[in-house]
């Protein structure tokens, strides 16, 4: 199984000055294909094709700029593969994913190298072509060949080395879902996760606590002059603020993640398939969707789920697990996002919103019939009621306007 290791290293000036060429030389290669490309679909209205772009590369480019091969060839030759991966996820819509932008030198640099790496814990180094012992922190062992080593450089810079290693480590085989060992979690800005045995992950909102330190920094940037040394100080400030923002995100998801694949008594989980995007149109609800990151959390779960062999159900994020009743089946129809807890005007049992919903979404994974680990049949539930669903941006902003449409309401 392949697994990545993330390294902080510490280059030397001259391997900086190297990093620096490396990084600007594939987002000049990067960002020339993707202008080739579309230079000839206007013209001709064709796709050029990789292997004609690497030749190019190889032929034209290089010889008319010299400062070219001074970094390593394999990874301009990857950059290339880059941009066709993402033309390729564009035109197949797999991923969701929009056009290819040209890179910019401001945001996150990286570079890849696809061979003759090589990583030493004795000495504690990384080796890469033409970058020989690079100091770094090597906290985690690993056994297994040295597939790729990918070096990044944040805005607020800092180094990293990300290796891939094909190790020898196998992926456990999930048992069959049983209700016993079965935990249904539901997802909220309030209370991050929700858990139907009771337990529950409060949202420590990293964001929300930074803004008022975020909004100072950065009316401090906006008054420094342009291209001085001082406001490349104050910027590099706001990307420090920001890089603690995310790892304080990430270190949580991990861990409650972590928490809930190594449960002896939890061999299948089963959540809601959100969609995020849409949550995140919602403006009264954005910044807080974005801060709790359930996007980021569904990942690490994922793939976590099929290291640990754990069974991960995902049901309709249509389902209605916060408006049934958990006794009687009721569907409560009138149930608004601002109420915490309802009663059922059926049986008259007082519900807890997030905690019913994480019940009933256990009870709806349970119904799903998995062909395979990680691919379920649709959840044979009752839908949210019997209004039609508008696909238009203007009968949403309607039906909004008047209360009758709120996607957020089912798993919030």
């Amino acid at each position: 199984m392949l697994r990545a290791y993330k390294y902080r290293i510490y280059p030397t000036d001259e391997q900086k000055v190297l990093f620096a060429k490396t990084f600007g030389c594939c987002r000049f290669v990067y960002n020339w294909a993707l202008n080739l490309r579309i230079e000839a679909y206007k013209s001709d209205k064709r796709t050029v094709p990789n292997k004609e772009i690497q030749d190019c590369m190889v032929n034209e480019l290089k010889a008319e700029h010299d400062w070219l091969k001074e970094v390593n060839s394999q990874s301009l030759l990857y950059s290339l593969r880059n941009l066709e991966t993402a033309y390729t996820n564009f035109f197949r819509n797999t991923k969701a994913v929009g056009f290819p932008k040209f890179k910019s030198r401001k945001s996150r640099q990286s570079f890849l190298c696809p061979q003759h790496c090589r990583v030493d814990f004795a000495k504690e180094t990384i080796t890469i072509p033409k970058a020989k012992d690079i100091p770094a922190v090597l906290h985690r062992k690993f056994r297994g060949a040295v597939k790729t080593v990918t070096v990044s450089m944040t805005p607020s810079g800092k180094y990293y080395a990300s290796v891939l290693v094909d190790t020898s480590i196998q992926e456990l085989q999930a048992a069959e879902p049983q209700e016993k060992t079965t935990v249904g979690i539901d997802l909220g800005v309030k209370s991050l996760a929700v858990c139907s045995d009771g337990r529950t992950f409060e949202n420590p909102k990293n964001l929300q606590r930074s803004l008022y330190r975020l909004a100072m920094l950065q009316k401090r940037l906006s008054r420094k002059q342009k291209g001085s040394a001082n406001r490349d100080k104050a910027r590099v400030k706001i990307a420090r603020l920001q890089e603690h923002i995310s790892n304080c995100r990430k270190d949580n998801l991990h861990k409650i993640t972590h928490t809930l694949t190594h449960d002896s008594q939890v061999r299948t989980i089963c959540m809601e398939d959100l969609n995020v995007k849409g949550m995140q149109r919602n403006h009264h609800l954005a910044q807080a969707v974005v801060d709790a990151s359930f996007g980021m959390f569904l990942t690490l779960l994922e793939y976590k789920c099929r290291w640990y062999g754990v069974n991960l159900i995902k049901i309709d994020c249509f389902a209605p697990s916060s408006k049934t009743c958990g006794k009687c089946g009721h569907i409560y129809k009138g149930l608004k996002l601002s109420e915490r807890s309802w009663t059922c005007p059926e049986c008259g049992t007082h519900h807890d919103r997030d905690f019913n919903a994480a019940c009933n979404i256990k009870d709806f994974g349970l119904k799903a019939l998995p062909t395979e680990r990680g691919k379920v049949k649709p959840v044979d539930c009752p839908l949210v009621d019997e209004r039609p669903r508008v696909l238009k941006s203007n009968g949403r902003k309607k039906q909004e306007k008047r209360g009758d449409y709120s996607p957020q309401s089912s798993c919030l």
